[in-house]
């Protein structure tokens, strides 16, 4: 249903409207996704409802055959470049938007307790970072995390640029927010999760290390790192690196410590 809009005032995408502004005040239990991979992957998706899209006259033709995907009541809003900057308030050099609707997520136990009895799991605290937060969503995505656990400080997988750095993976891996980085260790724990926290003073390091069954990786903020509480209640794992230097940006340490636990490079562990 393409519906063309030349006035950027036009009263039907007020969802696109200012869209950094509103990246920060929040959409009502919706999200904005930007980019043709990361609608490709929306669109596979079923526990996100795609509300609409907003399309530069130019990206219609390349998308074609995902309208077909849409429910038919789906509308398809298209503008020229002008008009869709104005709406959005900023050059969309992408020209592809969606406006869909949060999936509610579930108690933290409820999720582990879905999950198969050989699994894994990463839990975020205090990443504040949405490159980071995107990035690790990316490698979650990448080596089959089962699921993302997100402390109260954590920023939010959903917003836009998150969303965008981890080329769609944010959309894919399941994930839940829990009430304190205490209540996520008490529920893997609970869960029978061998929980393992990446610290540069790590008592094993990542090459000698042995992943049980079920294994939760903990990523705490760069700088900081995880609390010194949880790290002495947690398996401690540090990646030796070369000289005095000790630190890694921790997406990329995501990525490293999910290849090796995902099973080195070798057939996939887990299946989606």
């Amino acid at each position: 249903m393409l519906i063309a809009i030349s006035d950027s005032a036009d009263p039907r995408i007020e969802a696109y409207r200012a869209v950094r502004e509103r990246d920060l005040v929040g959409r009502e239990h919706r999200f904005v996704a930007e980019g043709e991979v990361v609608l490709r992957v929306l669109a596979r998706q079923s526990r996100f409802i795609i509300e609409s899209l907003l399309l530069a006259e130019n990206r219609v033709e390349s998308l074609s055959d995902l309208f077909e995907s849409l429910p038919a009541d789906v509308p398809v809003y298209t503008a020229n470049r002008t008009v869709m900057d104005s709406i959005v308030g900023f050059p969309i050099h992408r020209g592809i938007l969606a406006v869909a609707r949060r999936a509610p997520q579930p108690p933290v136990a409820e999720l582990l307790a879905r999950l198969p009895e050989r699994a894994l799991v990463v839990g975020l605290v205090g990443l504040a970072n949405h490159d980071n937060v995107g990035g690790i969503f990316r490698n979650a995505a990448a080596f089959g995390a089962d699921a993302v656990l997100l402390d109260p400080e954590t920023c939010d997988p959903l917003y836009r640029k998150a969303i965008r750095v981890s080329v769609g993976g944010a959309l894919v891996v399941p994930f839940t927010r829990t009430a304190s980085a205490s209540t996520m260790l008490r529920a893997l724990e609970e869960a029978q999760f061998d929980v393992i926290a990446l610290s540069p003073s790590g008592k094993e390091t990542l090459a000698e290390l042995e992943r049980s069954p079920r294994a939760a990786l903990l990523l705490g903020a760069e700088g900081p790192g995880l609390p010194a509480d949880l790290l002495a209640r947690t398996r401690t794992v540090s990646i030796p690196m070369s000289g005095s230097f000790d630190s890694l940006n921790v997406a990329t340490t995501s990525g490293i410590a999910l290849h090796h636990l995902a099973g080195g490079g070798r057939a996939p562990l887990f299946a989606r």
